[in-house]
């Protein structure tokens, strides 16, 4: 194809070049100035009379910011899960823009591009002949340089007004874009010119730039496009709204005769044979509309996205306040690599997706969590994310707390019992050591219990009762494989309701709507609405010894537009003594083999967990761990979980007559696990510093002439089967009064 230019096209000007533009700009604009001031004269022979001399026309230099550009997100493995713009482009280098359309461009916007300085004389007068004929500004003789200048002012303007002046038809516009062109033209080559332009200009349907345009009307990148899909993007550019080739199909007809008239132009200037002017026009328009996503809807996995999405605007690490950091997410162009794992989080999908269908009016959701890091592997649900009601979709994030896009949450039930043992291991209780309860619990006194404010929350005139199981003695391990809700009440009468709550927030724990915890007497049996992002989270603390990693979705960030890169590290610290969480570990591992979860067993590897179900089958739990991963299911109706229990449901196309812990979440848990673990190494837990925490110190079980029933007999019931005690975590409080006070759903009001 011949030259688009027949000058050198990366030669900087030279200063004898500069002057020559500065000259010429300076006279046409003259000739702007008398165009303005004085009539046409003599009919077709107008004589225009220059006032050049008496100006003092100078470069003024253009401010350029960034422009707005799409914004990628990447998986752990660097493959694309998302992208976000406030405007649909990609910013390419000149050399990544195929000959054709260079020269396409050229040859109908500005064909003495690279001969003429930053004004083509003579179009200049061309146009304003016309327009003087005309009786105002008709026609348009705006070299690339020009242009290029009136889409910066247009780009940056931030209102409306700014905008429409930045488009109007007057000279004094014009005026002041020749001062912007002139000092445009000292400062870059011509080459440099033109790839700004192609970046920067619209060209309809939503792509700004001419790679978002190469993919959105071709499906190719811009180093692709060949002679006809050049043609046609050079045609939109002169009115890319009329030409919009997305309205429909009189757009598109207009838009095929606007490439013609591109390809007619370029034979006429020699710039391609009249030959390949005709095969190129024979061409259909080819238009694919290829689709762009955009936000998380559109991505593969739009819990996580989401998530990353709220990160970037509201976590100080990307940016010092908040206009900051709202500033750089429109601006886009950002390369934003996460923690997700496309294995785990394909394990999570389908793990939900076997048992809870998104037409099902309960809503499951689950996270996955790497201890010793917080890096969030994957975040699943049930229901696909949209504005949809029709369809079942949901708009927020149920997998996360309100600041990364959640609403309120799920009271977490029995999953909180594990903050209590701990407290009790901090406290020095061995394992072997315990309480005698009996079916009911009372507290003696308003003041056995006190929050963290020293105010008295005992409640004597209301007991907790355990529905299933035996009274009698028991253990750190027999109360928690157990479920046991009166062992638990008794056990956080003893160690301190403060103290199980400062023990659960040094473990990251908070509520998922970013209120305060309520610090009531039930605090150990989950009445704080949580997320599953959260309780994962937590528990993964105790997988890593201890330690405590903030939750993580973000390792790295690349700005494109300046080349920056930001790297992440976790941000841990030591919140828990080791062989604390080694025991804690140790007593949790019994819920497969001897509590909770018995029936449904196992992963084949060492894991702890701990089932959890509120009051009234309200909601249901699952939160565990190995030592390489954490995970936490919770599932609840969003309608409203103290109005629609998970009691006589149809869930997964299977009737339940009552959801407890370990009827959906432990399986859905234990499948996800399962499945993500696949394939690595199998790790163990340490082993419990038995000299510590082994046997029993003042808390022996009592000597008995005959052993209790043991609660290992196999159950005889449907609820029996359902887990035992913790089906009924959370005691007699079922919405109803106590004393003038309100009780809801297990969650004393602040009155009582």
């Amino acid at each position: 194809m011949p030259s688009s230019h027949p000058t050198p096209r990366s030669r900087p000007a030279s200063r004898w070049a500069g002057v020559t533009r500065l000259t010429g700009a300076a006279v046409a604009a003259g000739v702007v100035v008398a165009a303005i001031a004085l009539p046409a004269v003599g009919g077709g022979g107008a004589v225009f009379v220059s006032a050049a001399e008496d100006l003092n026309i100078k470069p003024m230099e253009l401010k350029e910011p960034s422009l707005a550009q799409a914004s990628t997100v990447y998986d752990v493995r660097g493959r694309q899960i998302a992208q976000f713009y406030d405007q649909n482009r990609r910013v390419v280098p000149l050399s990544q823009v195929s000959e054709e359309m260079r020269t396409a461009i050229v040859a109908i916007e500005d064909d003495r591009f690279y001969q003429h300085g930053a004004i083509d004389i003579e179009g200049t007068i061309r146009a304003l002949a016309k327009n003087l004929s005309a009786g105002g500004v008709s026609q348009g003789g705006s070299s690339i340089t020009q242009q290029y200048v009136k889409q910066v002012l247009l780009n940056s303007a931030t209102t409306e007004e700014g905008k429409d002046k930045a488009l109007e038809a007057s000279y004094a516009r014009k005026l002041n874009e020749l001062r912007y062109a002139m000092a445009v033209e000292q400062k870059y080559t011509k080459d440099q010119i033109l790839e700004k332009y192609l970046n920067i200009v619209y060209f309809g349907d939503g792509a700004n730039g001419v790679e978002a345009a190469a993919r959105r009307f071709f499906g190719v990148p811009a180093a692709k496009l060949n002679l006809a899909q050049a043609a046609t993007l050079a045609g939109a550019v002169q009115d890319p709204n009329r030409t919009d080739p997305g309205s429909g199909g009189k757009a598109r007809k207009l838009l095929l005769e606007r490439r013609n008239v591109v390809l007619d132009r370029m034979a006429q200037l020699g710039r391609i044979t009249p030959e390949q002017a005709a095969e190129a026009k024979a061409a259909k328009l080819g238009y694919k509309g290829v689709p762009q996503p955009n936000g998380c809807q559109a991505g593969r996995h739009p819990y996580f996205c989401e998530y990353v999405r709220h990160e970037l605007l509201t976590n100080p690490a990307f940016g010092r306040t908040q206009q900051i950091r709202r500033q750089r997410f429109v601006q886009g162009g950002l390369k934003i690599h996460t923690t997700l794992d496309p294995k785990m989080q394909a394990a999570a999908d389908q793990a939900i997706k076997r048992r809870v269908f998104a037409s099902d009016d309960a809503v499951a959701a689950e996270a996955l969590v790497q201890p010793g890091t917080g890096m969030i592997r994957a975040m699943a649900a049930s229901r696909p994310f949209g504005d949809s009601a029709r369809k079942k979709e949901i708009s927020y994030n149920p997998v996360a707390d309100s600041r990364h896009g959640g609403l309120i949450g799920f009271q977490a039930g029995s999953t909180f019992k594990t903050f209590t043992l701990i407290a009790a291991l901090k406290d020095g209780m061995k394992l072997d050591d315990g309480i005698t309860v009996g079916n009911g619990y009372t507290a003696p006194s308003t003041s056995s219990f006190k929050n963290c404010r020293g105010e008295n929350m005992g409640i004597p005139s209301w007991t907790v009762t355990n529905d299933e199981g035996t009274p009698g003695f028991k253990t750190l391990r027999t109360g928690t494989w157990g479920s046991v809700n009166t062992f638990f009440m008794a056990l956080e009468q003893r160690v301190g309701l403060c103290e199980t709550v400062e023990t659960a927030k040094s473990l990251g724990i908070t509520r998922a709507d970013g209120k305060p915890l309520q610090e009531y007497e039930t605090f150990t049996l989950g009445i704080n609405e949580m997320d599953p992002v959260t309780v994962a989270n937590a528990y993964a603390a105790i997988a890593a010894r201890g330690k405590l990693c903030a939750p993580m979705a973000v390792t790295k960030v690349t700005d494109t537009a300046t080349g920056r890169t930001d790297t992440y590290e976790p941000s841990c610290r030591q919140v828990l003594d080791a062989e604390v969480a080694d025991a804690t570990a140790e007593v949790l591992t019994g819920v497969f083999t001897n509590g909770t979860m018995r029936s449904v067993g196992g992963i084949g590897r060492p894991a702890a967990g701990k089932t959890g179900t509120t009051d009234g089958y309200a909601t249901a739990w699952f939160a565990g761990f190995t030592p390489d991963l954490a995970g936490a299911v919770s599932i609840g109706d969003p309608r409203g979980s103290q109005r629609y229990k998970l009691s006589g449901v149809t869930i997964g196309g299977r009737y339940f007559g009552a959801v407890a812990g370990a009827t959906l979440p432990g399986p859905i848990w234990k499948d996800t696990m399962t499945a993500a673990l696949k394939g690595a190494p199998v790790k163990e837990f340490t082993p419990v510093n038995t000299s510590r925490f082994g046997g029993c110190g003042e808390s022996c079980a009592p000597v008995r002439e005959e052993p209790d029933e043991p609660d290992s007999e196999e159950p005889e019931t449907l609820q029996d089967e359902l887990q035992l005690d913790d089906q009924l975590d959370g005691g007699q409080l079922d919405g109803g009064q106590l004393d003038g006070g309100q009780l809801d759903g297990g969650r004393l009001g602040e009155d009582d």
